[in-house]
C-alpha cells in the first residue's frame, strides 16, 4: 500500500472515531443543558469550512448551529458592535460553531478599512470583557486560529478558481488578501497580543495539510471538554403491522420524478 493511501486509511479511521466521539458530547451537553461555543478564524481558505463540515455532519443540527454572519446591515452597523453576535450564543444544551466572529473588525474591518481606527482601538481593548462575560455566564468558549502558508493558499485559490462548484468560495476579499498578506499578518499579531488571555486563549491549528487540521482540531476540542457518555435506552423496532383492508390509490395518479440513473 503506498503511503498516501495509508494515511488516507487512517484519517478516515481517526475521523471515525472523533465523529462518535463528538456526537457523545453532544448527548452529554444536551443532558447536561452545558453552553458551548466554538470560535473559527483564520486566512481565507485555511481549512475552516471543511473542519466545520466533519464535525457537524452528525451532530443533532436541532442543538449544533453553525453561525456565518454575511455584513452587516446599515441598522446593525449602528448598533453596539458585538450586539449582533450576542443573539447567536449557545442556549442550554446547544452547541455553536461561529465560521468567523467578532474578530471581523480586528482583522478584515482593520486591514480593509471598513472600520475606523478608533473603533479598532476600541474593538481590542473591549473584547476580553465582552469574553470574561460569555463565559462566566456559563458559556465554554474554544477559540482556533487555522494558520496557512502563503503557497498553500494560493493553491487552494487556483483550485477554487478552476472548479465550478467552488466558485462561489473565492470572493474579491480572498483575491485582495493575496495582496494584503503581510497586512494581515500584522492585523492577527496584534489581535494575538491583544485577546490571547489565560481565561480565553487561542489554540492555533497548522492546516497546510487539511485532513491533519481536521482532525488534530477535533481531537483538542474534545480535550478541552470532561464530558461523559450519556445512557440510552436501547431502540426496540416494532413489528410492522400489515393493514388488510386498505387498497393503495394507483401509482398512475401521483407525479413521479424521472429517474435519469
Amino acid at each position: 500500500m503506498s503511503e498516501k493511501k495509508e494515511f488516507k486509511k487512517q484519517y478516515e479511521k481517526k475521523l471515525q472515531e472523533l465523529q462518535i466521539e463528538l456526537v457523545k458530547l453532544q448527548d452529554w451537553v444536551i443532558n447536561k443543558g452545558k453552553k458551548v461555543a466554538i470560535v473559527f478564524e483564520g486566512r481565507d481558505a485555511a481549512g475552516k469550512g471543511g473542519t466545520i463540515k466533519r464535525i457537524t455532519e452528525n451532530l443533532n443540527p436541532r442543538h449544533c448551529k453553525i453561525v456565518a454572519l454575511a455584513a452587516p446591515t446599515e441598522r446593525e452597523k449602528s448598533q453596539w458592535y458585538f450586539q449582533r453576535y450576542v443573539t447567536h450564543l449557545p442556549a442550554a444544551g446547544e452547541i455553536v460553531i461561529f465560521d468567523r466572529s467578532w474578530y471581523n473588525r480586528a482583522g478584515v474591518e482593520h486591514v480593509m478599512g471598513f472600520c475606523t481606527e478608533k473603533q479598532y482601538i476600541n474593538f481590542l481593548q473591549t473584547c476580553p470583557e465582552f469574553e470574561r462575560m460569555i463565559i462566566s455566564s456559563g458559556i465554554k468558549l474554544i477559540k482556533y486560529w487555522f494558520s496557512v502558508s502563503a503557497e498553500e493558499q494560493m493553491k487552494r485559490f487556483k483550485a477554487r478558481a478552476e472548479d465550478p462548484t467552488k466558485g462561489w468560495k473565492l470572493s474579491p476579499m480572498d483575491l485582495e488578501s493575496v495582496n494584503r498578506w503581510d497586512e494581515y499578518s500584522k492585523a492577527k499579531d496584534n489581535m494575538f497580543e491583544h485577546t490571547d488571555t489565560q481565561f480565553s486563549p487561542w489554540y492555533v491549528v497548522e492546516s497546510d495539510n487539511k485532513k491533519k487540521a481536521r482532525v488534530n482540531c477535533i481531537n483538542h476540542f474534545l480535550d478541552q471538554i470532561k464530558y461523559n457518555s450519556i445512557e440510552t435506552p436501547e431502540v426496540l423496532m416494532p413489528d410492522r403491522v400489515q393493514q388488510k383492508n386498505y387498497e393503495r390509490p394507483p401509482r398512475s395518479m401521483y407525479n413521479y420524478v424521472m429517474e435519469i440513473l
